[in-house]
């Protein structure tokens, strides 16, 4: 084994390969990155050698396969055609490993390894990710009988397959396309917003990820419904909130997000289907000293706000002198109030309105609002797609099931 410390070794295996006699440096970044992995095999199989594993892991593969297919809809690539191409990696990556087995049973076996969780892994993740990055980037394939230089034991039929795989790699042409061919809409939701998304499991069960509850959430299952798709929600935050957006985790936000010019300049939103603005909660023996905006901030008042959203931009925007309490988790943010940890949260007045309802000893601060604002779906820049939603919402607005929905929720 290498005398090489671990991070040299591994920057060596993922970049040594570029001066290989040879090796076209005008080859495909895609085909880089598999390259790159298919040299990390070794030491994958020096692991398995010296730990006595099998070479086949078919749960393993499994959860490689079905988390590239995931990823393939981040990048707008038909998962279909990115499990072949992966299976054919896999199979291939089995191959180099085996004839890496047979040779050490005839001797010069290694004796030290690197290890496959915490240093191979992350390395076979990353790459991954970057295959399905670069494909989705179209770069055309090179000619050439051997792509993969200096990578020992894999023959040319698999080195063949795994050229053909990448050649047939579908990109879809919009987001709406990607979404009716699969079948699913995967909706971005918070869990922390009442009425809108309210995460009400953490686990349904070992299918499942979190169940909620609220009217964006019925809107969600309406609009998947219109579309006949299956609804899928995808847990976000609002610190990462428009990050996930643009890494493509999901095709709409349904959780009671603002229109703001910051984020329509990286993203498209639907018509608004509710209007409001800022107000301030308070608990109800407070709101005659502090029913305005002047009196709210003051030394000796304790604001608490949720970080990542409007509410903080607001918050920062227009106070001074209080002092400000980041809370990160908005459900039980209330709680605090109620038990006199805090004074003020300044928040829409839909969820003030509604907060209120449900705690009696929390009432409106002030009769108006101290914005204006509009409730959107967030949604990518795909003008088909927004077209669409935005059809579907009109009609619901106009058929008012939007209304009935918040009203349901506001008095139950």
């Amino acid at each position: 084994m290498s005398s090489l410390k671990v991070p040299q070794l591994i920057t060596c295996l993922l970049f040594c390969w570029l001066s290989i006699p040879g090796f076209s440096g005008s080859i495909s970044p895609a085909l880089q990155a598999v390259h790159q992995r298919l040299l990390l095999m070794q030491e994958v199989a020096a692991y398995k050698w010296l730990h006595q594993l099998p070479i086949e892991d078919l749960q393993r593969e499994a959860v490689i396969v079905n988390a590239a297919s995931l990823g393939a809809l981040r990048y707008g690539i038909n998962p279909r055609t990115s499990k072949h191409f992966f299976q054919a990696q896999i199979f291939a990556a089995k191959e180099i490993q085996l004839f890496w087995f047979t040779k050490w049973e005839t001797g010069d076996a290694p004796l030290k390894a690197l290890d496959l969780i915490g240093d191979i892994r992350p390395q076979l993740l990353r790459l991954g990710d970057e295959i399905l990055r670069q494909l989705s980037a179209g770069h055309s394939l090179p000619e050439s009988s051997d792509l993969f230089p200096k990578v020992q034991g894999l023959s040319r039929t698999s080195q063949q397959t795994l050229v053909n795989a990448l050649e047939n790699i579908h990109l879809y042409p919009n987001r709406l396309a990607q979404i009716l061919d699969t079948g699913q809409l995967r909706i971005g939701t918070t869990g922390d917003y009442a009425p809108f998304s309210i995460q009400t499991s953490a686990q349904a069960d070992i299918n499942m990820g979190p169940t909620y509850s609220g009217v964006d959430i019925q809107m969600a299952q309406n609009l998947a419904r219109y579309m006949h798709v299956k609804a899928v929600f995808v847990p976000t935050t609002w610190p990462t909130l428009m990050a996930d957006l643009k890494a493509g985790l999901f095709d709409i936000v349904m959780s009671g997000v603002s229109r703001t010019p910051e984020r329509e300049t990286v993203a498209f939103f639907t018509r608004a289907y509710l209007t409001g603005g800022k107000t301030a909660i308070v608990r109800c023996s407070d709101v005659d000293k502090l029913n305005t905006l002047a009196h709210i901030d003051q030394p000796g008042v304790r604001i608490i706000v949720n970080p990542g959203g409007t509410n903080e931009r607001f918050v920062k925007a227009n106070i001074h002198g209080a002092q400000i309490e980041i809370f990160d988790d908005n459900r039980s943010i209330f709680s605090k109030i109620i038990q006199g940890d805090a004074d003020v949260m300044i928040t829409d007045r839909i969820e003030v309105t509604h907060q209120s309802n449900l705690h009696p000893e929390l009432c409106a601060a002030m009769k108006n609002n101290l914005t204006h604002q509009e409730k959107a779906y967030l949604l990518p820049r795909d003008k088909k797609l927004q077209a669409l939603v935005n059809t579907w919402l009109e009609l619901r607005i106009a058929q008012g099931f939007v209304s009935g929905l918040f009203n349901e929720a506001l008095h139950p």
